[in-house]
């Protein structure tokens, strides 16, 4: 049987624990809570998925304690998707139909967070996880339960929104990386 060196300790994995998460939820309660507002564009229903965020950590599975600042984002991503069932059109088509500017209350001081707000549902989902998230398309559509072809279409048309408003941030530079995306090729290449 071999013994470990002397000098050399062998590391325990640590789990988190309750007590992580509390201090987690605690330390970022700003940025957790407007993760879940970004993806509800909704007071009440972003209060919920925090707070169901938060109770589905304390019941989750054992994550490793280097994760579970991660894991509770993801826990909100998660709520939030089941309580909004956003979903791309099922028609194919992604129409630019948007909220009206009185739909978003409170927001017009900030133009561009009302111009995200003003996203449809799946768009807004795909434009906070994929850009703001920065999860993979493979993992956003995964947790969607769409096609990769659905959420580049989804973000072109939330990249497009936001840069057409005027009052966004959006390089146009972004707007052709879209449209490279958008091809036939490179959609078959990365699928």
């Amino acid at each position: 049987m071999m013994q470990p060196r002397v000098g050399s300790e062998v590391k325990r994995t640590e789990y988190a624990v309750a007590g992580d998460f509390c201090r987690i939820f605690a330390e970022n309660t700003n940025g957790l809570y407007w993760l879940s507002f970004l993806l509800t564009a909704d007071s009440v229903k972003a209060e919920q998925c925090f707070v169901s965020g938060l109770e589905d950590c304390f019941e989750a599975n054992r994550v490793f304690k280097d994760w579970a600042q991660s894991w509770a984002r993801r826990a909100i991503i998660q709520n939030a998707i089941r309580l909004m069932r956003p979903a791309p059109d099922p028609t194919g088509r992604f129409s630019v139909q948007m909220l009206k500017s009185d739909d978003v209350n409170g927001t017009g001081r900030n133009v561009p967070l009302a111009d995200l707000l003003k996203l449809k549902t799946f768009e807004r989902f795909v434009f906070v996880m994929s850009v703001l998230e920065r999860y993979s398309d493979q993992e956003c559509k995964t947790l969607l339960g769409c096609s990769r072809q659905d959420i580049v279409v989804a973000r072109n048309q939330a990249l497009e929104r936001m840069a057409a408003s005027g009052n966004s941030p959006v390089p146009h530079a972004a707007l052709g990386a879209g449209e490279l995306l958008m091809q036939r090729r490179f959609m078959a290449e990365t699928a």
